[in-house]
Parts: C-alpha cells; sequence; structure tokens
C-alpha cells in the first residue's frame, strides 16, 4: 500500500530531528554538527547547489523529479537544524492556498 506524501514527509522530518537530537554516523548528523564551517552554513551552500541542479535538470529535461528531491530533502533539513515545526511549513501553505 502506497504511503501519502504526508506520510513520508513527516517520517523524513522525524528522522532528520532525530538525527539533529542524537546524532549518529549519518550524512545528516554530520552536516548539522559540521565543526569545519557551520551547520546551517553547509546546509546552506547544500541548498545553492541542489537549486542549480534543479535549474540544469530542467533545461536539460533530466533527472528533474531527483534533483527536485534533493533540494526538498536539504530544504527540510535547514528547517530541522533551525528548529521549524514541519506543522508552521503546513500552515503557511494552507494560508497562502486562502
Amino acid at each position: 500500500m502506497k504511503r501519502s506524501s504526508d506520510t513520508i514527509i513527516r517520517e523524513i522530518y522525524t528522522v532528520l530531528e532525530e538525527r539533529r537530537d542524537i546524532p549518529i554516523d549519518s550524512y545528516t548528523s554530520k552536516i548539522m554538527t559540521d565543526t569545519n564551517k557551520s551547520g546551517e552554513d553547509k546546509i546552506l551552500e547544500k541548498i545553492g547547489e541542489e537549486s542549480a541542479e534543479v535549474i540544469i535538470a530542467s533545461k536539460n529535461n533530466e533527472n528533474l523529479v531527483y534533483e527536485a528531491t534533493d533540494l526538498i530533502f536539504h530544504t527540510l533539513l535547514l528547517l530541522v537544524y533551525k528548529g521549524v515545526d514541519l506543522d508552521d511549513l503546513y500552515a503557511e501553505f494552507d494560508r497562502r492556498r486562502g
């Protein structure tokens, strides 16, 4: 049975919060606790890279879903890092839908 999009996003968000709060040997824990740069700076760099890759993928009609998923993932990672509640994001989308 296919999970709903909301369920998948919430599961990812929960895992990211866990990796922030209880770091393990994982990409997401490492990027949030990078000692050479602040975690925020490292995440922002990744968002910049992924944004460029989305643009290139769109222009070349290649891998757009893959690259967009990376961009959304790193955006979620930033929100978790900054302590934004996922429901705040949903509330803002709902407000804009008005």
